[in-house]
C-alpha cells in the first residue's frame, strides 16, 4: 500500500507539473490528482522539492527500463548504452516543464541539497550496469561522468532563448562512447561533423 501511494504521488506530480510548471502546481493539487489525502503526500515526501526530484528520478529511470526493455535479446552493449542516452535524452524533447524544473532546483544551492533518493540509486543502478558491459575500466566514477553529460545536454536542449539542437549533443556523447550514429534513436539521417575520443581503452573514433 506504501509503495502503492507513493507512485500515485510521484506519477500525478509528474503529470500536473508537465501541464501546470513546477510553480503552478501545490501539493495539495498533487494530493487531489492521485485521489489521496493532502496528508499522504507530506507523510511520504519531505517538502514539494524532494517530491519533484524522486518523481522526476521515478520517470527517468521508468523510461529507461520501458526503452531497454524494448531491445531484442542478445542486444550488444553500444547498442544498449546508445539506447539509454538517447532514452534521457529524449525526456528533454518528452517532459520539458518537468526536468527544466528538476534541472533547475537541483542547480539551486538555496532550496537544498541533491538527495540520492531510492529512484535515483535505480537509474543510478541500471548506467553502472550498461557502462560496465560496455567496458569502461571504473564504471562508477564513469556513471558521474555520463549523469553529469546526460544532465548538461538536456541543460543544452531546454534552455530559454539559447537551446541547442539535440543532435549535435547526441553527437558528442556517441562520439565520447564510440557509439556509431546509426543505434539508438537518431533524431536525423546523418551525425553532425563531430570528432571526439572515447573513454574506453585504446577507443577512439567519429561520431
Amino acid at each position: 500500500m506504501r509503495r502503492r501511494s507513493r507512485r500515485r504521488i510521484m506519477r500525478a506530480t509528474v503529470e500536473l507539473v508537465d501541464q501546470r510548471g513546477y510553480a503552478g502546481t501545490t501539493l495539495s493539487d498533487i494530493a487531489e490528482h492521485a485521489g489521496l489525502a493532502r496528508g499522504l503526500v507530506s507523510y511520504y515526501f519531505d517538502g514539494k522539492r524532494l517530491l519533484m526530484q524522486a518523481a522526476t528520478h521515478r520517470l527517468m529511470h521508468l523510461e529507461l527500463a520501458a526503452a531497454l526493455a524494448e531491445l531484442p535479446a542478445g542486444t550488444s552493449p553500444d547498442a544498449r548504452l546508445a539506447r539509454a542516452i538517447d532514452a534521457v535524452l529524449g525526456l528533454a524533447l518528452d517532459h520539458p516543464r518537468v526536468m527544466r524544473s528538476h534541472l533547475a532546483l537541483i542547480l539551486d544551492p538555496d532550496v537544498g541539497a541533491f538527495v540520492q533518493d531510492p529512484e535515483q540509486q535505480q537509474l543510478g543502478a541500471i548506467l553502472r550496469g550498461l557502462l560496465k558491459d560496455w567496458g569502461a575500466p571504473d564504471p562508477i566514477a564513469e556513471h558521474a561522468v555520463l549523469r553529469s553529460a546526460l544532465m548538461g545536454g538536456c541543460i543544452g536542449v531546454l534552455l530559454p532563448g539559447a537551446s541547442t539542437p539535440l543532435a549535435p549533443i547526441r553527437a558528442d556523447l556517441f562520439a565520447r562512447y564510440g557509439l556509431s550514429w546509426r543505434l539508438g534513436v537518431p533524431p536525423q539521417p546523418e551525425a553532425p561533423e563531430r570528432a571526439q575520443t572515447s573513454t574506453r581503452a585504446g577507443a577512439s573514433t567519429r561520431a
